[in-house]
């Protein structure tokens, strides 16, 4: 029995002291087995993000120390981009005729003119009854003028034996028919010259040459694109008193600083319309906008709500759908807050509830840092 046993402790031993062999096709060389790094990026069981230095500088994460402070309360309405009235203008007939080029043929959009530049002419169209009524009254009126001529050239023989105010009374008459006759051939050959109402570009054309338009027909549009308004719409008319500045964003971001010109006094579609004028940016050029365009008009009131500004670029969404900032918490670790805010102008925020004075506030590369699991 003894033996038995040994022989079978042997086994064991020799079978540990060779390594074991996989089979053909499960063998994997040389490679090395895979280390778990502890020092990457993860998103942690409580939810925070651990984040080291190397990547934190390479994701450009910048924070800031919130501050709490009283700032103004904002609102933020929907607006438009209208034309000033005394920097933009429509082009009209007040005829219905045929379309023919002015003396540098029809503009084109874009087209920069000048107040009082002829961009068309408006042959009028008549009827063939008019057109011939006219050329009869044309006809009566040169028969008349004649004989005024000729009355006038006998009294002038006879001047010293007639009264004198019989041939002034013929000059007179002879002048009348010459004004009634330049009149009736004017209106038979004349057109209507269409120049432009102000200085500016040509934002709308609707016309080709040889075209039939009726009167009051809109077929230009000039716009001073460096005087153009914003237009927004409010739905409560406390709002129109309390005012104090005003900014406007853009689909591009652009923010523009804006200054209220008035409100009106009569409600359009149950809202009140508040016109601003568009300010200077810091380059003094003047904003890549378009007539009725839709941007974003944030106004601060003078109302202040106490609160934290932050980069409207601070907020993110988490995976709830809840807006949060991520807090700095320590070197390498990043917690996310829940919070409530409202906007302060185009591009800040005023963080009303989830935030305390004191916290470090990522501001830039915040969605970044939100994406890490």
């Amino acid at each position: 029995m003894r033996n038995v046993l040994s022989k079978a402790l042997l086994i064991v031993l020799l079978a540990a002291a060779y390594p074991a062999m996989a089979g053909p096709g499960h063998d994997h060389g040389d490679e090395a087995a895979p280390v778990a790094s502890s020092n990457s990026p993860k998103r942690l069981p409580d939810g925070s993000v651990f984040l080291p230095k190397l990547s934190q500088r390479q994701l450009a994460v910048r924070t800031i120390i919130a501050e709490k402070k009283d700032l103004p309360q904002a609102f933020e309405l929907v607006g438009r981009v209208v034309m000033d009235p005394n920097a933009g203008g429509k082009v009209q007939p007040t005829v219905a005729g045929r379309i023919e080029a002015g003396p540098k043929g029809l503009p084109s959009l874009g087209q920069t003119v000048r107040q009082g530049e002829v961009l068309a002419y408006v042959r009028p169209s008549t009827g063939a009854i008019e057109r011939a009524n006219q050329t009869a009254q044309a006809a009566e009126l040169r028969s008349a003028k004649g004989l005024a001529e000729k009355r006038l050239a006998r009294l002038k023989q006879l001047e010293g034996s007639v009264p004198q105010k019989e041939i002034e009374a013929a000059q007179a008459e002879v002048q009348s028919a010459n004004d009634r006759l330049a009149a009736i051939g004017g209106s038979l050959s004349s057109r209507e010259a269409l120049v432009a109402p102000v200085s500016g570009v040509i934002a709308a054309t609707n016309i080709v040459a040889g075209q039939v338009v009726d009167a009051r027909e809109v077929l230009f549009e000039i716009i001073d694109l460096s005087r153009l308004r914003i237009e927004a719409i409010a739905h409560d008319a406390a709002l129109v008193g309390n005012i104090a500045t005003a900014t406007a964003r853009t689909a591009l971001n652009e923010s523009l600083p804006l200054e209220f010109v008035g409100a009106g006094r009569a409600l359009r579609e149950q809202t009140i319309p508040i016109q601003f004028r568009i300010g200077k940016g810091k380059d003094d050029k003047a904003p890549a906008l378009t007539v009725g365009q839709s941007v974003r008009v944030v106004t601060q009131t003078k109302t202040t709500v106490a609160g934290v500004a932050v980069p409207a670029s601070a907020i993110v969404k988490s995976p709830s759908n809840q807006d949060v900032v991520w807090v700095h918490t320590n070197a390498e670790q990043f917690v996310q807050r829940p919070v409530r805010y409202s906007s302060l102008d185009a591009n800040t925020v005023t963080v009303i509830d989830g935030l305390r004075g004191d916290e470090r506030v990522v501001v830039q590369g915040a969605p970044l840092v939100n994406q890490v699991r």
